[in-house]
C-alpha cells in the first residue's frame, strides 16, 4: 500500500510543529523517519495512524483518501515503544484482542493468531502473560497483534528503545524479517541511525519539522547534503575540521596547518569559512595526507579498536582499526586522511 503525503501541516496551539512537509512511501517499502527529539518524526507517525488531526494537507492510502478518517477506519496496525500489553491476559487474548474486536469467528480467530505466533516465534508462548515474558517476547507480541489483523500498513514508533543491545540486534532483524515475508508497507520512527540504516529500505531524516533528505541508507552515508546529515549517520560518528579557505586550501582553525583540497570539491571564495567531514574509517595510519597529533582516547570493541587523535588546534579525528596496533593513550601519531574520501561543506552547512 503506498502511502502519499501531501503539504502535511500539524500545529499544537499557537506553535507550528510541520508546515507543508510532502513525503511518498512506496508500496512493500520499510521508511524510516530519522531525526532528533522534537524533530516531527512521532508527529508524522501519529498522523499517518489517525491519532493526530492534520491541520493541512492531505494523507493518501493508495488511491484512497483517509485524510479525515477515523484511526480505527484505516487499517493501520501500530507497536508503540511501551508493547502496550494487556497484563490481565495471556499471549493468545493479546493478539486475538482486534480479532474478537471485528467479530471474527472462534475457530478464524485460532488459525489467524496460531499462524501470525508462528511467524514471530511464540508459538509455545500462548498461555502465559506479559509479565512472564522477557522485553523482546513482549515485543513480538505486540508485533504480532498489530500483524493478525492484516492492516495495510505497519507503523513502529521507537518499538527497540526499551531493549537491551543484545535483543535490538536480535529484533532488528526479526521485524525486517517479517516485514519483507509479509510485503506489508511499515514506517519506523527512530532516533537511532543504526536501527535506520539496518532495517530500512530509504531513510527519511527530519530536523525541525522538515525532510532536510530522502536517500537509501548507503547513497545517504556517502552523500550526505549536509554537515548536519553526516553527523547523524555513522558509528562512531564523523569528525569535523573547521577553518576557512586560504587559496586551494584549508586553513585550520586557530592554527597555520592547512590542507589541500579534494580537486572534486567546489571551493568557496576565499577567506570563507569551510569544514572537512572525515569519516573513522579514512582516518588511518597508511593514507597520504599526514596530520600529527596526539592519542586522546582508546577504546577497544572487540575486534576493533576506536582512537581519537587530538591535533595541536584542539581539532578531534577519529579512528577505528583493527585490534592489534598497539598504540598507547598519549602516544603522538603521524596518520593519514583518505583525500578522495573528504566531504566538505560550505559557510551554511550544506555540501560542497
Amino acid at each position: 500500500m503506498r502511502i502519499s503525503i501531501e503539504n502535511f501541516t500539524k500545529t499544537f496551539g499557537d506553535t507550528t510543529v510541520i508546515k507543508d512537509m510532502s513525503l511518498e512511501i512506496k508500496s512493500g517499502e520499510m521508511m524510516a523517519l530519522l531525526g532528533p527529539s522534537g524533530c516531527g518524526k512521532s508527529t508524522t507517525l501519529f498522523a499517518i495512524c489517525g491519532i493526530h488531526r492534520m491541520n493541512g494537507g492531505r494523507l493518501m492510502f493508495g488511491e484512497r483518501d483517509v485524510t479525515t478518517l477515523s484511526s480505527q477506519k484505516r487499517n493501520v496496525g501500530v507497536v508503540f515503544q511501551n508493547y502496550a500489553l494487556y497484563p490481565h491476559m495471556n499471549v493468545f487474548d493479546n493478539i486475538a484482542f482486534p480479532l474478537k474486536v471485528r467479530k471474527d469467528s472462534r475457530a478464524e480467530i485460532e488459525r489467524q493468531v496460531e499462524e501470525i505466533a508462528g511467524l514471530v516465534h511464540i508459538g509455545e508462548l500462548l498461555k502465559r502473560k506479559p509479565a512472564q515474558l522477557s522485553g523482546g517476547q513482549q515485543q513480538r507480541v505486540a508485533l504480532a497483534r498489530a500483524l493478525v489483523r492484516k492492516p495495510d500498513i505497519l507503523l513502529l514508533d521507537e518499538p527497540l528503545a526499551n531493549l537491551d543491545a543484545k535483543l535490538r540486534l536480535e529484533m532488528r532483524s526479526e521485524i525486517r524479517r517479517i516485514q519483507l515475508a509479509t510485503g506489508i508497507t511499515a514506517v519506523l520512527v527512530t532516533h537511532d541511525q543504526v536501527e535506520a540504516m539496518s532495517m530500512c529500505d530509504r531513510i527519511a531524516i527530519m530536523d525541525k519539522g522538515k525532510i532536510v533528505q530522502l536517500s537509501a541508507p548507503r547513497d545517504m552515508y556517502e552523500n550526505p547534503a549536509s554537515d548536519f546529515v553526516a553527523g547523524f549517520l555513522g558509528n562512531p560518528p564523523i569528525a569535523f575540521l573547521d577553518g576557512t579557505v586560504q587559496g586551494e586550501t584549508l586553513r585550520l582553525a586557530n592554527s597555520e596547518f592547512t590542507l589541500p583540497v579534494p580537486s572534486s570539491i567546489r571551493l568557496p571564495d576565499n577567506g570563507a569559512p569551510m569544514r572537512f567531514g572525515i569519516r573513522p574509517e579514512f582516518f588511518q595510519p597508511g593514507n597520504d595526507l599526514k596530520v600529527t597529533g596526539k592519542i586522546s582516547f582508546v577504546e577497544t570493541q572487540g575486534r576493533e579498536e576506536l582512537y581519537d587523535v587530538t591535533l595541536e588546534n584542539g581539532a578531534v579525528l577519529r579512528s577505528i582499526q583493527s585490534q592489534g596496533g598497539g598504540f598507547q593513550m598519549g602516544q603522538q601519531v603521524t596518520w593519514g586522511i583518505a583525500q578522495d574520501r573528504i566531504l566538505a561543506f560550505g559557510p551554511d552547512g550544506n555540501r560542497l
